[in-house]
């Protein structure tokens, strides 16, 4: 049960109510009834056609700026075509193009209605800010993979080694590079990383140099010992025939004298090459009596 004196508030209040609202309505009413229609339409009128044909200008501009925007972005995207721009590059940039050039149009046109866009702009301006700092290294990653992009320092395909990561390049993201490593693992590295670091390419160029050290003992014949170097470099069937080949004595060492073999041969080729001289160069040496040292130690018992 509501007690009494509640129950006589809630009638005071709901009475005071209707009066009040009786009174503002009658008072309205008196303030209209004794304007025309001719009066109503020359005090309102003037703004209900401003208004109409701002809102027509607002759709012609729309229209005329999405034209405009559609066009600027085919003439900037057929301009990084004709630079060899990477296809993820380009798409990014044109992205960027149509969301700047949508706030631009937009900002115009709710100025035109009379919308003040400081007070919007200052908030946009505080949340970039603010998400900047937050996605700080993210930002910096997105850098680097618009760098990648755009110097080439490698390219899908190519095998590259940074650190101790290494491997064939997959993809090229904005924020991550994506390798595949000879035994099928599959890295993701930062592009900031990427970068900010030094980094080699293994297959950049179609050729490489194939470098071979071989020691042999000290009262072995080197000069066999390079004939046959010489020998099996020149005939191998990778070696490119334009380049010469090249036997040395790189060193002398404590236990061996250490014979150089050089040659070069294409990059696809180069392990192939490698693996089957050194298999060559030993068997070789074993046939002709060329000793290739190893260590070993001596055991004296007492």
């Amino acid at each position: 049960m509501i007690p009494y004196h509640f129950q006589n508030l809630a009638l005071f209040l709901e009475t005071e109510t209707k009066g009040f609202l009786m009174d503002e309505l009658a008072e309205g009413a008196e303030k209209w009834k004794g304007i025309s229609l001719d009066e109503l339409l020359s005090r309102f009128l003037p703004e209900i056609i401003d208004g109409i044909l701002r809102l027509a200008l607002v759709f012609v501009l729309f229209w005329v700026g999405r034209r405009v925007i559609t066009w600027l972005v085919r003439l900037c995207d057929k301009a990084l075509e004709r630079q060899n721009v990477e296809v993820t590059v380009r798409r990014f940039l044109r992205n960027v193009l149509k969301a700047v050039g949508y706030t631009i149009l937009v900002m115009i046109l709710l100025q035109l209605v009379g919308v003040a866009v400081t007070s919007l702009a200052a908030a946009f301006a505080s949340a970039g800010v603010a998400v900047g700092l937050a996605l700080q290294g993210s930002l910096a990653n997105f850098a680097g993979g618009i760098l990648i992009l755009v110097m080439k320092p490698f390219v899908i395909g190519d095998y590259i080694v940074q650190g101790e990561n290494e491997g064939t390049v997959r993809e090229i993201g904005l924020v991550y590079t994506r390798l595949q490593t000879p035994d099928n693992r599959r890295v993701m590295i930062p592009n900031g990383k990427l970068a900010d670091s030094s980094l080699i390419n293994v297959t950049a160029n179609p050729t490489r140099r194939l470098d071979l050290l071989v020691g042999v003992s000290y009262q072995a014949d080197i000069r066999l010992a390079k004939d046959i170097l010489k020998r099996l470099g020149e005939s191998d069937p990778a070696r490119l025939t334009e380049q010469e080949v090249l036997v040395f004595v790189s060193e002398l060492a404590d236990s061996s004298v250490n014979l150089g073999l050089r040659l070069w041969v294409s990059t696809g080729d180069y392990w192939a090459a490698k693996w089957r001289l050194t298999e060559e160069i030993k068997l070789e040496f074993d046939q002709a009596g060329v000793e290739i040292p190893f260590q070993q130690m001596d055991v004296h018992m007492r």
